[in-house]
């Protein structure tokens, strides 16, 4: 496969790029042919001998093709990175194109930390926090408790622990298919996993920043003769991160619905199939 069949068949839908820099490369070039001096109709007339110049220009393509692409899937420093990844909102910046810039320095157990000082580490942030906050693990206390403590503020911590132990009661348990307790039923495999689409800055400050992440995600009892389904959804997770000690932490977030797309006609897969996947299947770090 070329790389111009590659850029067509991701297409701008797709989230494909739009303007491949390397399609030109070998694509598009043309070789002209020069007949020689002489009647240029004549059948038989000799083609000219093929010189070393053909081959060099051939060798230097392939050559300038290896080292761009080498180059671009190098990982790169702010120095190598675009505009619009040192300064967000600049030329080079799109809301869902990835800048180059490595927005995570490291973790927090599980969770990313050491997002950068500016629109696209808080963006990275909420994206991360996201995907925490509506795991499976937020449904055991004490995983719950962990993941509390990296991604929210410390003013905020307490505030968050009292209403979810309050949020996460029995009767919410059992609406979602789990024992009284939290456990889940024997048998059956628990699903709760939020899958980040896009990130948006509604407000900022150098210390304070609103985003908003809209989401799909799973829920539900995946087994033989589960009375909870897992199904999908949509929503809109709204994040304030403020700036303390040297990372984004959450102190407040809210939901709501939406935007939801059309329903495709995917015929539903077996309880077995949804839960070897998502067992199968791990996380993301997520990043701009």
């Amino acid at each position: 496969m070329s790389p111009g069949d590659e850029h067509d068949y991701r297409g701008k839908e797709q989230g494909g790029r739009t303007d491949d820099p390397y399609s030109t490369l070998g694509g598009t070039r043309q070789t002209r042919t020069r007949l020689p001096d002489g009647d240029p109709g004549h059948p038989h007339a000799r083609r000219p001998v093929r010189n070393s110049r053909s081959l060099v220009t051939i060798t230097g393509i392939v050559v300038l093709l290896v080292a761009a692409i080498a180059f671009a899937n190098r990982g790169g420093s702010d120095d190598d990175a675009s505009p619009g990844a040192k300064k967000p909102g600049t030329t080079g910046s799109a809301p869902t194109a990835a800048t180059g810039t490595k927005p995570v320095q490291g973790k927090n157990g599980t969770i990313a930390s050491g997002f950068a000082h500016d629109e696209q580490g808080a963006q990275s942030a909420a994206a991360n926090y996201a995907v925490a906050l509506g795991s499976a693990e937020m449904f055991d206390k004490t995983k719950r408790d962990s993941i509390l403590d990296a991604v929210i503020a410390p003013s905020s911590l307490n505030r968050f622990r009292t209403t979810l132990d309050k949020a996460y009661s029995a009767d919410f348990f059992r609406n979602v298919g789990l024992n009284g307790d939290g456990s889940t039923p024997e048998g059956f495999t628990f699903i709760s996993r939020t899958a980040p689409i896009g990130t948006k800055v509604t407000k900022t400050t150098p210390e304070q920043t609103t985003v908003e992440v809209w989401c799909t995600g799973l829920i539900g009892l995946a087994g033989e003769g589960s009375t909870k389904p897992v199904t999908d959804g949509w929503f809109t997770i709204t994040v304030e991160l403020v700036w303390v000690n040297g990372d984004w932490k959450a102190a407040t977030h809210s939901q709501k619905d939406g935007p939801a797309p059309v329903g495709g006609d995917n015929r539903a897969s077996s309880a077995d199939d949804i839960a070897n996947a998502v067992n199968g299947y791990g996380g993301f770090t997520y990043a701009r």
